[in-house]
């Protein structure tokens, strides 16, 4: 999946002129919590967020005192250095962006325009859509050697249960780095038959396995 399938179009900017004290009121009446800087030419030149409106303004012990900085520009206090990604990004690796430099939105741009952007919340929904989260259905957990035609063999049983797929997950054993743990969620209530399918077959089924339930 690539961020041009995720990313907001519809975005909510500011110029560099405009007062922190307007910043702050779009953002309470948007509900947003950043807002990026743009130039006449559509060209990104900063990001506001939350945090740099709230450190801008007076302290609540003392509202009514230094207000003219409120009338400061916004570009006063937005970074200017900003990390972007672009819409032919894929979605891991704008996750990848998102985790290393700890930050809560990723502007897009294309030939140096601002074209969306993505937020914390956008990467959270894709992730529950890709994985099927949303959907009523159930998981499995799966360790397997870490060889070649695994996922295919597993995908044989559950094919010749007529149990529809919703997601594949495959990440390595901590313990054993010959090993790898697949995490299928399937498009059924009830995996039991297939749970013991898997058993029969010499896998080792993780997940539903809990002690005194048989399955």
């Amino acid at each position: 999946m690539i961020v041009e399938e995720i990313m907001k179009t519809e975005i909510v900017t500011v110029n560099p002129t405009v007062s922190i004290a307007d910043t702050m009121r779009l953002m309470e009446s948007k509900k947003i919590r950043h807002i990026p800087v743009i130039n006449a030419n559509q060209q990104l030149v900063g990001i506001v967020t939350l945090s740099d409106i709230r450190d801008a303004a007076p302290s609540i012990f003392r509202a009514n005192e230094h207000l003219e900085d409120l009338q400061k520009p916004v570009d006063s206090i937005m970074k200017k250095d900003v990390i972007t990604g672009h819409p032919l990004d894929f979605v891991e690796e704008i996750a990848a962006v998102f985790y290393e430099h700890k930050i809560g939105c990723l502007p897009i741009t294309n030939n140096q325009k601002l074209v969306g952007i993505v937020t914390e919340t956008d990467l959270l929904r894709t992730l529950v859509e890709l994985t099927g989260a949303h959907q009523p259905g159930s998981q499995i957990e799966i360790r397997v050697p870490n060889l070649a035609g695994k996922l295919s063999d597993i995908t044989s049983i559950i094919k010749n249960r007529k149990a529809n797929i919703l997601s594949v997950l495959v990440y390595p054993d901590k313990k054993d780095d010959q090993f790898k743990i697949l995490v299928v969620r399937l498009q059924t209530m009830n995996p039991t038959v297939l749970i013991q399918d898997l058993k029969q077959s010499d896998y080792d089924v993780l997940w539903p396995n809990l002690p005194g339930v048989s399955l």
